[in-house]
């Protein structure tokens, strides 16, 4: 498969990055000062510990789902759903399922 330029060519967000057994895959989409656009592929039970980020993020779930503790309070997102990881709030992340994720990260 050629690698779609993700500026001009039509791609399914989910063909982007594949999942691997026992680890997180992660492809950044966009990189500027202002911000990044990071797709990641969790296999099942996988996860992020507890940090915090001085930015706001969005994350968009494209595959499966995931449990995202944010200040103490469990949500589960699914595909389709997004969650808005507040800056400076500790959050983490749990793979539920095998997910896909897009993580929108802005940082003025």
């Amino acid at each position: 498969m050629n690698e779609p330029n993700a500026l001009s060519d039509t791609v399914a967000l989910t063909d982007l990055v594949e999942y691997q057994d026992g680890t997180v895959v992660s492809k950044t989409l966009v990189k500027k000062k202002t911000g990044t656009v990071t797709l990641f592929a969790f296999d099942e039970g996988e996860g992020l510990s507890e940090h915090t980020t001085p930015f706001d993020a969005l994350v968009l779930v494209a595959d499966g789902s995931v449990e995202i503790t944010i200040s103490g309070q469990r949500n589960v997102v699914k595909q389709g759903q997004m969650l808005l990881l507040p800056a400076n709030e500790p959050h983490a992340l749990k793979a539920a399922t095998r997910f896909k994720m897009l993580l929108i990260m802005i940082r003025s």
